[in-house]
């Protein structure tokens, strides 16, 4: 889980406007954070399945919200996933 500092740091990063908390791009950078650490934790857990199945869960809404973000302004999408580093 990240703590509140890291997920402020996150939050001014991706934000789009001073305010900006709720954003596509501030949730799925919040999400691709969450999904790299529990990964880790996988790798040491590999029989940890409640945790597997939260793992999906995370990657399902980051993909809805990836897909919801494309359709809305392409633009935006592909800079997000430049600068996060994640595949097309």
């Amino acid at each position: 889980m990240l703590t509140p500092e890291e997920k402020s740091k996150l939050i001014k990063k991706y934000k789009i406007h001073e305010i900006d908390t709720g954003s596509p791009q501030v949730q799925i950078a919040l999400l691709t954070e969450e999904i790299k650490r529990l990964l880790l934790h996988l790798k040491k857990h590999p029989k940890d399945f409640h945790s597997k199945r939260g793992l999906l869960k995370m990657v399902a809404q980051r993909k809805k919200l990836l897909n919801y973000l494309k359709e809305e302004d392409e633009k935006r999408y592909n800079l997000l996933i430049k600068k996060i580093g994640l595949k097309k």
